[in-house]
């Protein structure tokens, strides 16, 4: 079987959370109380990060700029990239952060061509827009989600590993076919009592994706 390798974006791919480093950044004064809303599950994470994102003024350049500056990938993603890239295994990006940033670090890493799912933005005069296009139908009002995105790879035939450490992470580990997983993702796996492997950089993801043999043709 092929594998499919879909990780996460904040806290995961990336060292940093890329997200708070740019509301640290540019931020309103009041985004820290918002976040508190959410984590007290006052506030979905879609309506959190709009409502912070939303009273951000810098525009997509600076803060583009900004994160290539100050973000860095986890050591070994490069040479997963390139073992997938070798083998012809999908690698792909699925974060419920924002297009922009992730793309920002991707293509200073040297790996804009890494597919994204994620929440499309366009910025415009009066803010920010955000497009969920990676929804359950008749759900885009709760954002995108990752455990539909797994689910597309399985029905494609792929064996998924999935790599991620947060809450909006853990619909998808339920559904992947190998977990790795830190921080707020592997308690979650050991209280529900899901496998998972303990994540802290790439080297253990691409050794286990060494195990599989060489792919031909994607799956039909």
């Amino acid at each position: 079987m092929i594998p499919a390798i879909l990780t996460d974006f904040d806290d995961t791919a990336a060292v940093q959370n890329v997200a708070e480093m740019l509301l640290h950044r540019f931020g309103d004064a009041t985004w820290e109380g918002v976040r508190a809303r959410f984590r007290a599950g006052e506030l979905s994470l879609k309506d959190y990060q709009e409502i912070t994102f939303n009273d951000i003024k810098a525009d997509r350049e600076t803060m583009q700029a900004y994160v290539k500056e100050n973000a860095s990938l986890r050591p070994h993603f490069g040479a997963l990239h390139d073992l997938c890239r070798e083998r012809n295994f999908p690698l792909a990006v699925v974060s419920l952060g924002l297009d922009f940033y992730i793309q920002a670090v991707l293509e200073q890493a040297g790996f804009p061509e890494v597919p994204l799912y994620c929440v499309n933005t366009r910025f415009t005069p009066g803010g920010i827009t955000y497009y969920y296009h990676h929804s359950y139908p008749g759900e885009s009002e709760r954002g995108n989600s990752k455990g539909l995105i797994v689910d597309r790879y399985r029905q494609l035939g792929y064996h998924v590993i999935y790599v991620g450490d947060g809450r909006s992470d853990f619909e998808a580990a339920e559904r992947a076919d190998t977990v790795f997983a830190h921080s707020f993702l592997a308690e979650e796996c050991r209280r529900q009592d899901i496998a998972f492997c303990p994540f802290s950089d790439f080297g253990d993801v691409l050794a286990a994706v060494r195990e599989f043999p060489l792919a031909g043709a994607s799956p039909e």
